[in-house]
């Protein structure tokens, strides 16, 4: 079931001036971004719904209520283990969202094994939930060092080797990035990792549930992940820790999560969670070769215009990440464009970085400023169509040939 707030058919659209309703026309509504939010499934929505008014007890309460809602969250634990192959329901930890599980692991894990060593391997594109902890954490005296990428935005296992010292004590690499969707050698560095005992974290947000993840065949010690990124609700997060690895907690109070996240639990949260969680473990290869038909119709289609070129790896690459770069025009311009005629976007660029600065991501591939402006980033999901893609065909090409002609630095032939 497709939800309302995203129809395939074309709605009543009012543009206004900012204070009155100018004109009105029919227009169709494409929503293609995914990666900053997802709808929940009719069916994550369907199961939570008890939890708000009819079954409200608390987790840690004795009486059949608090005994009831236990029940549940250990059911989605479950489920969250699952999907990610962990073998033990136990080394899931629910939090508000995949930003605190980053800290969490990063702050809670270098903290805990810092007398045998202060020294962090990452990459140069990592989420800022990744990034911003280990730049402050720098601050306290612990060592990090960034391994840069390749044009495609892939790091290479070798790179990461090399850079380990005997103070190494974690090395942090995302499965998938969100912005290029490129899908990292995750198991080629787990190995690694885990050859050398040092602790291995992922941040799976942008791809588990959409690709298969196994923390025990991929050596991963510490995963992320997030609710919505798999059509659950928002405000839901997990932090997988495997069995006998030990992290601080800095949230404490009561001792829920087996001590490592204190706080009441949010239960229908986490039942939406376990839920989206079942769902993607079962429809994943389906979905995602439906997917990758449309995301590839969209890159081809794309590419067809001069002076366009993809982001990231044409084959190790989300199934729902189209991202380009456009020559000449800014991606700001671009996405401005495209929601005036129904369609919803992102970029890469100042609107999704809050800064008058491109993005980080771009910039680590070796691309220029003036390049990496000029980005556009389509994710799709559960609910788009054939006819969505075929409008994003039609209306890309006309907003850029129209960007161009107003740009001076387009070549005119």
């Amino acid at each position: 079931m497709r939800p309302a707030i995203y129809p395939s058919a074309k709605v009543q659209r009012e543009e206004t001036d900012g204070y009155n309703v100018k004109s009105s026309e029919n227009m169709r509504q494409v929503y293609m971004d995914y990666g900053s939010a997802s709808p929940v499934d009719a069916r994550v929505l369907e199961a939570m719904m008890p939890y708000f008014d009819k079954d409200v007890g608390n987790a840690s309460s004795l009486h059949s209520s608090g005994r009831k809602a236990k029940r549940e969250l250990e059911s989605a634990r479950q489920k969250v283990a699952n999907l990610i192959g962990a073998p033990n329901p136990k080394s899931v930890i629910f939090t508000s969202c995949a930003t605190e599980s980053n800290n969490l692991a990063l702050r809670g894990a270098a903290m805990r094994y810092k007398d045998k060593g202060n020294h962090i391997i990452t990459t140069s594109i990592e989420h800022m939930s990744v990034m911003n902890p280990l730049k402050d954490m720098q601050r306290s005296g612990f060592e990090v060092t960034y391994i840069p990428v390749d044009k495609d935005g892939l790091v290479n296992a070798e790179q990461i080797k090399n850079a380990i010292t005997e103070k190494t004590i974690i090395i942090s690499v995302m499965y998938a990035n969100g912005e290029m969707g490129t899908v990292q050698p995750i198991r080629e560095i787990g190995e690694i990792a885990s050859g050398r005992k040092i602790l291995f974290h992922v941040d799976g947000t942008a791809a588990a549930g959409k690709v298969p993840v196994n923390v025990e065949d991929e050596h991963i010690d510490l995963l992320t992940l997030s609710s919505n990124d798999m059509l659950g609700p928002r405000g839901v997060g997990a932090l997988y820790v495997k069995q006998g690895i030990r992290i601080l907690p800095f949230m404490l109070g009561g001792g829920q999560e087996f001590g490592m996240r204190s706080g009441s639990e949010n239960i229908p949260g986490i039942v939406g969670m376990g839920k989206a969680a079942e769902i993607a473990q079962k429809e994943m290869v389906d979905e995602g070769a439906r997917l990758i038909k449309m995301r590839d119709r969209l890159i081809d289609n794309i590419l067809k215009m001069e002076y366009t070129y993809l982001t990231g790896s044409r084959t190790k690459r989300l199934p729902n990440n189209a991202s380009f770069r456009f020559s000449f025009i800014e991606g700001e311009s671009i996405i401005l464009q495209l929601n005036d005629l129904g369609i919803t976007a992102s970029t890469g660029s100042a609107c999704s970085s809050k800064t008058l600065e491109p993005s980080h991501v771009l910039l680590s591939m070796g691309l220029r400023h003036e390049e990496a402006h000029g980005s556009l980033l389509l994710t799709l999901g559960r609910y788009n169509t054939e006819e969505d893609v075929d409008y994003v065909i039609e209306c890309v090409p006309k907003i850029v040939a129209k960007l161009r002609a107003l740009s001076p630095l387009y070549p005119r032939k």
